[in-house]
C-alpha cells in the first residue's frame, strides 16, 4: 500500500467517527523527544474531537484536534514513527512503515466496540457509579444502593483517577509471589482502600498492604474498617517514614501529600527497597524555596507567589530527574486533587534499570547549580548516582 492510500483509508474511517483508540509508536530517530502517541475520541461542548496524548520521556501532554487538524497531525506523525495500531468500532488495523515509507496494512474484524460520544455520556470509570463497593459505602462515598453521594463525587473521581494509575502499573508488579505495598502518610486512607480493593478483589492479586500515618485516631479507625471488611492483607500502623525499618524489599510505594522533604524520604526509601512502582503526590515543597538564588531568574523570583510555584515545579522536576538517573522511567502527570489546589502533580516512576543518557547527569547538575539547590533527595541517593 502507498502512503497516500493509507492516509485516505484512515481519513475515511476517522470522518465516520468510528475510532475507539489508537497508539502510534517506534520513532524513527532515537533522538525524537516524543516516544509514543495515543489517540481517542472526545466530545467537547457537543463537538467531536480526537485527543492526542504525547508521551515524552518524563511528561505527558494532551491536544484536542478537529478531524481536519487530526488528519494533518497524523500525516506529520507518520513521517516520524514506524508503527501504529488503530482500533475502530468493528475493525483493528496494524500499520508498519518501512525505511522508505512503504506501508504494511493488516486489518481484521473484531467484536463491536463502542465509540459513541453522546453529550450526556457518562465517563467510564474503573469503579462504576451505581455499583455498591463495600469500602466506598463504609467510607461514606456511596449510599448502600451504590449511588455516589453528591457531596462526594469529587472524591469518587479522585479515587477513580488513582485507580487508573494503579491499573497502568499492573504490568510492573510481580505475578509469582505476594506483592508488597506501602502507603506512607495514608491519612483517612480512601486511596489505600481503593488500591487494596482493585488489586485484591477486582484483579485477584496476592498482596500485603500497609498504611502508615502519625495520627493514632485515624489509623485506629482505618484498621477497624479493614477488619470489618475482612481485608485480611491490609493493615494500618502508627508511624513515621523515618522510623519504619520493617522491610528489606517493597514492590510499590505510595506517598500522597507527604509534606516537604517527607516526600523525598519516601522516594529514597522506595529506591533503596528496589520498588518496582512509585506513585507520589508531593505537598508544600519548602526546601528549594529557601535555597534558591538565581540572578538570571530574578524577574520571576522577585514575586513571592511566582517563586513559590516555580520552586514547587522545579522541586518535582528535580525529583523526577533523580529517579530517572537511578534507573526509573519517570513521568510527571496530572492528578485530580479533591481540595482543588495546585498540588495536583503525581510523580509516577517504574523501575526499568535504564541507564542515564549521555550527559544527563551533567545537565541535572547544571540545573541545580543554576538554582543554587542542594536537594535532600540527591544527598539521600548519592551512593547510587
Amino acid at each position: 500500500m502507498e502512503l497516500h492510500t493509507m492516509h485516505e483509508q484512515l481519513s475515511e474511517r476517522l470522518q465516520e467517527h468510528t475510532l475507539v483508540s489508537a497508539t502510534i509508536s517506534q520513532p524513527r530517530l532515537k533522538s525524537n523527544e516524543i516516544k509514543r502517541v495515543k489517540l481517542k475520541p472526545v466530545e467537547i461542548k457537543n463537538d467531536y474531537f480526537i485527543q492526542f496524548e504525547y508521551q515524552y520521556e518524563h511528561v505527558l501532554k494532551h491536544e484536542n484536534l478537529s478531524i481536519e487538524n487530526a488528519l494533518k497531525k497524523l500525516e506529520s506523525l507518520f513521517e516520524e514513527f514506524r508503527q501504529a495500531l488503530f482500533q475502530f468500532t468493528e475493525e483493528k488495523i496494524q500499520i508498519q512503515l518501512s525505511k522508505k515509507f512503504k506501508v504494511s496494512w493488516k486489518a481484521e474484524q473484531t467484536a463491536t466496540k463502542s465509540a459513541e460520544l453522546s453529550h450526556n455520556r457518562k465517563k467510564q470509570y474503573l469503579l462504576e457509579d451505581g455499583i455498591a463497593y463495600p469500602f466506598l459505602v463504609r467510607l461514606g462515598v456511596q449510599s448502600p444502593d451504590g449511588k455516589v453521594k453528591k457531596q462526594k463525587y469529587d472524591k469518587f473521581r479522585q479515587i477513580n483517577r488513582f485507580i487508573e494509575f494503579i491499573d497502568d502499573a499492573l504490568v510492573h508488579l510481580p505475578k509469582d509471589r505476594t506483592v508488597r505495598i506501602l502507603d506512607f502518610g495514608s491519612g483517612k486512607s480512601y486511596l489505600t482502600f481503593a488500591l487494596y480493593h482493585y488489586l485484591r478483589i477486582e484483579k485477584g492479586l496476592d498482596l500485603r498492604v500497609t498504611g502508615l500515618d502519625l495520627k493514632k485516631e485515624v489509623i485506629e479507625e482505618c484498621q477497624r474498617i479493614a477488619e470489618d471488611l475482612e481485608y485480611d492483607q491490609l493493615e494500618f500502623l502508627v508511624g513515621d517514614i523515618n522510623d519504619y525499618n520493617e522491610e528489606s524489599a517493597v514492590d510499590m510505594v505510595v506517598t500522597l501529600h507527604a509534606c516537604d522533604v517527607a516526600t523525598d524520604m519516601a522516594l529514597s526509601r522506595a529506591v533503596k527497597w528496589n520498588a518496582k512502582v512509585i506513585l507520589s503526590v508531593p505537598c508544600c515543597q519548602h526546601e528549594l524555596n529557601s535555597q534558591i538564588a538565581a540572578p538570571e531568574l530574578g524577574i520571576m523570583l522577585q514575586n513571592g507567589l511566582i517563586k513559590e510555584r516555580f520552586s514547587a515545579l522545579a522541586t518535582d522536576s528535580i525529583r523526577a530527574e533523580l529517579l530517572s538517573l537511578v534507573g526509573y522511567e519517570t513521568q510527571l502527570v496530572e492528578f485530580i486533587d479533591i481540595e482543588h489546589t495546585p498540588k495536583n502533580i503525581l510523580i509516577r516512576a517504574y523501575q526499568t534499570g535504564k541507564k542515564p543518557a549521555p550527559g544527563q547527569f551533567e545537565r541535572y547538575k547544571a540545573f541545580t547549580q543554576l538554582l543554587s539547590a542542594k536537594p535532600f533527595l540527591e544527598n539521600e541517593l548519592k551512593e547510587l548516582l
